[in-house]
């Protein structure tokens, strides 16, 4: 079983081309919805008795939602630009809401979880929360520059804590005070961590070991909608892999990684998590094998 931590969040959404307003986003719903092609997955997060209906039925139909709580107050809002190429975000308006005094606790079934991601919420709360689960077999972190920002030596503390820790490339080159990403990723692992993923957006990714660096290019898209949650996408489709092969050798690794970027080029492709709705795992595997095919000479 996979157990994410993270936001669920109404997302006003707003591009040269189109606005969303108050759409289904956060960060644990594009990793949890991502990861659930793959694996059983449960979910912890708060929302406010604002959220819709609709979207509830969405997040019941599939994941175990045990963690899953509504408390009094209004949901996380996120409201952001993105310029013409869109790469670059502008935070308009963050709205803590109910985030501001959730405080999440481990459901007795999900203690036992074998694979766990901690999204980019507080630190100090991942710390915590890590600390309620057993023994499990993967545990992973994503953080923001909010977070390295406010709460650096927590920040550190947590990669120091988790077995992979996953950044985009700003967020690395900002923990650790280095330009080039090969010797980013060097030091994340010095830090504690078994692996460590650099996103860099539409180029692809990397992934580190202590005796490996795997660089993998993005996948060809003709068209990207919206590139919110393709890195907690990302996240989903990297644990998913692992946990339903149940391994952690370095070919379970490098797949995963390449199913990671399958899951966040599918998620740019429409707002919101609309596009991961519309799949199923052949469309997933089509995608990871012509992917593969792109990779091969």
């Amino acid at each position: 079983m996979i157990v994410v931590f993270g936001t669920v969040a109404l997302d006003t959404t707003r591009t040269p081309f189109k606005t969303v307003e108050r759409i289904l986003g956060g960060s644990a719903t594009y990793c949890s919805i991502s990861s659930q092609f793959f694996d059983k997955t449960g979910l912890i997060s708060a929302v406010g008795k604002d959220f819709p209906q609709e979207y509830k039925k969405t997040l019941e139909s599939r994941l175990d939602l045990a963690g899953f709580v509504v408390m009094d107050g209004k949901t996380f809002h996120y409201d952001s630009t993105f310029d013409y190429d869109l790469s670059k975000r502008i935070e308009n308006k963050t709205e803590l809401n109910v985030i501001g005094t959730y405080r999440p606790q481990v459901p007795e079934g999900y203690r036992n979880a074998e694979f766990v991601y901690l999204g980019n919420n507080d630190p100090s709360l991942n710390l915590e929360l890590l600390q309620q689960f057993k023994k499990p077999k993967l545990t992973a972190c994503d953080t923001i520059e909010f977070w390295i920002k406010r709460k650096k030596a927590e920040v550190l503390k947590m990669i120091e804590n988790v077995d992979c820790v996953i950044l985009n490339d700003d967020e690395a080159r900002m923990i650790v005070k280095v330009p080039g990403l090969i010797k980013c990723g060097r030091k994340l692992l010095e830090m504690g961590p078994r692996f460590a993923i650099i996103k860099k957006g539409e180029h692809g990714s990397i992934l580190f070991s202590e005796d490996t660096i795997f660089p993998v290019p993005g996948y060809p898209l003709e068209e990207i909608i919206d590139p919110t949650g393709a890195g907690d996408s990302f996240a989903g489709g990297f644990l998913g892999h692992i946990s339903r092969k149940d391994k952690l050798n370095l070919q379970t690794l490098k797949d995963a990684v390449i199913y990671g970027n399958v899951m966040g080029s599918f998620a740019v492709e429409d707002f919101g998590i609309r596009r991961l709705l519309t799949l199923n795992m052949a469309d997933i595997e089509a995608r990871f094998e012509n992917y593969r095919n792109i990779l091969n000479f």
